[in-house]
């Protein structure tokens, strides 16, 4: 039993710092941005931009949305629409306009998905 309280000592920080990982957007999710979304959503020839008038090139423009409305809802990644559309949730958009060899992975998923339930912050 002493055993089993002395792991659980060490275990339980190791575990709460795990599970939380502040998510930044200049560090984690600008760097995503850059490399995997920014040829096709910016003005003014940007197909995604053409499409959705949606641009990626700021976090102003990204959480300005697009000419539908928001599509971050900051602090729920189930409701956003930008979450919805990386993890495939919005039917066959995601598969057959963002697999073109450069599909993100399922860690910039998650990634997006920590930082929009962590608030959508600027930082």
């Amino acid at each position: 039993m002493k055993y089993l309280k002395g792991i659980s000592l060490i275990l339980i920080p190791f575990v709460s710092f795990c599970a939380f990982q502040q998510v930044s957007y200049q560090s984690d999710i600008a760097p995503i941005i850059n490399n995997k979304c920014i040829k096709c959503h910016t003005s003014p020839s940007g197909n995604g931009y053409s499409a959705t008038g949606l641009m990626m090139d700021s976090y102003e423009a990204l959480m300005q949305g697009s000419v539908y409305g928001p599509i971050v809802v900051a602090g729920d990644s189930q409701r956003s629409i930008l979450n919805m559309q990386v993890e495939g949730r919005a039917g066959d958009v995601r598969r057959n306009l963002h697999n073109s060899g450069n599909a993100l992975t399922n860690d910039e998923i998650k990634a997006f998905r920590m930082w929009v339930e962590q608030g959508a912050l600027n930082n």
